[in-house]
C-alpha cells in the first residue's frame, strides 16, 4: 500500500500528466495543430523540471518517480521526434540517432538488471543536456511551423545539430560509465 500512495505525491502527479499529454501531442502534430502541440510540449518541459524540484523540496523522492520520470521523458520526446520526423520536419538522421541511442541504453539497462546486482542508473550531466536539447529541438521545430521566420529556422537548425552532437556524447558517456561500473562490480569481493 505505501507504494500505491506514492502515486498521489505531487511530483509523481506531474510525471503522470506528462504521460497523459503524449497522445495529445502526437495527434496535434499529425493534424498540424502546431500551436497546441507547442503548448503541450512546453508545459511538459516545465513540469519535468518542476517535478524533480518538488520531489527534493517536499522530500517526496520515490522509487516510482525514479522509474516514471525518465520513462515519461523518453516516451514524450521519442513520440514527438517520430511524429515530426515522419513529415521530415526533423531530419530523419536525427530521429534514427535519438531512437538508436535510447534503444541501446534501454537494452543495456535491461541486461544489467537481469544479469547483475546493479539496479540504479542515475542520469548524467550529458544525458540531462541531451534531454534539454531534444526538448528545444521539438519546441523550435514547432515554432518554425507556426511562424516561418528565418531567425527561428537558424535556431532550430542549431538545435538539431547540437542535439545530434549531445546524443552521441551522452551515448558514449553512458557506454564508458557503464563499462566502468561493470569493472568495479567485477572487482568487488
Amino acid at each position: 500500500m505505501p507504494r500505491l500512495k506514492q502515486v498521489l505525491y505531487a511530483p509523481n502527479q506531474l510525471t503522470l500528466l506528462r504521460l497523459i499529454f503524449i497522445p495529445f501531442v502526437i495527434v496535434s502534430i499529425v493534424v498540424e495543430e502546431y500551436g497546441t502541440a507547442f503548448a503541450l510540449v512546453l508545459v511538459a518541459g516545465i513540469t519535468d523540471g518542476l517535478d524533480g524540484l518538488l520531489a527534493r523540496r517536499l522530500g517526496q523522492q520515490t522509487e516510482l518517480g525514479g522509474y516514471l520520470d525518465p520513462i515519461a521523458d523518453k516516451l514524450l520526446l521519442t513520440s514527438s521526434f517520430v511524429a515530426l520526423g515522419l513529415d521530415r520536419r526533423i531530419p530523419l538522421w536525427l530521429v534514427i540517432l535519438v531512437l538508436s541511442r535510447d534503444i541501446i541504453i534501454l537494452v543495456t539497462a535491461l541486461v544489467m538488471v537481469l544479469t547483475t546486482s546493479l539496479r540504479k542508473f542515475p542520469p548524467s550531466l550529458y544525458g540531462k543536456i541531451n534531454t534539454v536539447g531534444q526538448v528545444a529541438t521539438v519546441l523550435l521545430t514547432l515554432l518554425v511551423l507556426l511562424y516561418s521566420h528565418v531567425l527561428l529556422y537558424w535556431f532550430q537548425q542549431a538545435a538539431v545539430y547540437l542535439t545530434g552532437i549531445f546524443t552521441v556524447i551522452s551515448g558514449l558517456h553512458y557506454a564508458f560509465a557503464t563499462a566502468e561500473r561493470l569493472r568495479r562490480l567485477e572487482r568487488a569481493p
